[in-house]
């Protein structure tokens, strides 16, 4: 199915079967892209267990709109390598230095 190998923008919800919590992961990252994932529980543990496995930048858990302003916005895999937006946003233009001073007098 195209839908699970392209990244489509545009307002697009594909449904697919599946029997299993593992199954539902496995078809989820199976795909070299990783911009957003969504889905919908009120299993809390579940919720956390989900958000974390799944391989993408943003989750959005019983949400559809989850882009804004002050979020660091972006994706893994092929959906791009840092973010935009938010503090996170101009870390890829810094350099990180470290300096350990010592034995001055």
């Amino acid at each position: 199915m195209a839908v699970c190998r392209e990244e489509t923008f545009g307002p697009l919800a594909p449904v697919i079967k599946f029997k299993e919590e593992k199954e539902a992961l496995l078809i989820a990252n199976s795909t070299r892209m990783g911009l957003a994932g969504y889905f919908y529980s009120q299993d809390i543990q579940q919720i956390w267990r989900v958000a974390e496995d799944l391989e993408v930048g943003m989750v959005g858990i019983n949400e559809s709109v989850i882009s804004a302003m002050n979020i660091a916005f972006g994706g893994i895999k092929e959906s791009g390598l840092g973010r935009e937006g938010s503090k996170y946003g101009i870390d890829e233009y810094l350099n990180i230095k470290y300096a350990c001073f010592g034995g001055l007098h």
